[in-house]
């Protein structure tokens, strides 16, 4: 049993919380019941568990590496402020997105729940793959991992170049939209997408950056009201990949 926050283990988990550290080591923190049992329903390695000495495992876990940690050192390696006396370390893995029809990228997304629940959104209406262009927030960040309540292990996920992928992506034949700002655009409502594609949405200011619009070969937006300015950038999203999904 692990008693002491100054513990050289404890310091070590607590250093996963900076992107940097995470990067170097290749691990990341997941915590709670529900992101574990998708880890672990998923083909990405938990490396281990870490929990506290009262709490009783599920006997198919009981074959894991486990750590016991009194309540006050989980709370000091935890990010939430209620957590559910279990944490686990998970493999970072790198995915791929070759041979797919359905592509979302996020360009310069930067709003770590936007972008988890952006995920989410995406395995919900069948996607294939999700693409974070550079200055979007990292994959592995808490906040992220928590807003897609486990999507994340079953969606491929990738980190590129957003430009140089999106001109790739259009030599290997495939259609190219983005989110628009501007009424000038086609409402997504009549876009009648083909496939393979790839929708690209943008920062939560600044929309779809000049070069990615450019690139697409339309630009649609979801017509709303005149009392009302904008549409969050996730809300957004959803709306388009559900529409995306029924025209597909």
């Amino acid at each position: 049993m692990i008693t002491s926050t100054q513990n050289k283990q404890v310091k070590n988990w607590r250093k996963l919380h900076s992107k940097k550290f995470r990067e170097k080591e290749g691990l990341f923190l997941i915590e709670g019941w529900h992101l574990i049992e998708e880890a672990l329903r998923s083909d990405w390695t938990v490396v281990e568990l870490i929990c506290t000495e009262d709490l009783e495992l599920p006997p198919t876990w009981k074959h894991m590496k486990t750590y016991q940690v009194t309540n006050q050192v989980l709370n000091h390696i935890a990010q939430t402020e209620s957590p559910q006396g279990m944490i686990a370390v998970v493999k970072q893995r790198n995915s791929t997105v070759e041979n797919t029809n359905k592509l979302l990228l996020l360009d310069r997304v930067q709003d770590p729940g936007n972008v988890g629940t952006i995920i989410r959104s995406a395995l919900a209406f069948d996607f294939d793959g999700v693409i974070l262009g550079e200055g979007s927030a990292d994959l592995f960040n808490e906040k992220v991992i928590r807003s897609t309540q486990g999507a994340i292990f079953h969606l491929p996920i990738i980190r590129a170049n957003a430009e140089e992928l999106v001109t790739r992506l259009k030599s290997e034949n495939y259609s190219v939209y983005a989110t628009a700002l501007d009424e000038e655009a086609t409402p997504v409502q009549t876009c009648k997408p083909s496939k393979p594609y790839v929708l690209i949405v943008g920062n939560e200011g600044e929309g779809v950056g000049d070069t990615l619009l450019e690139l697409a070969d339309d630009n649609i937006y979801i017509p709303i009201s005149n009392q009302s300015e904008s549409l969050n950038v996730a809300v957004a999203t959803s709306i388009a990949l559900y529409q995306f999904s029924n025209d597909t």
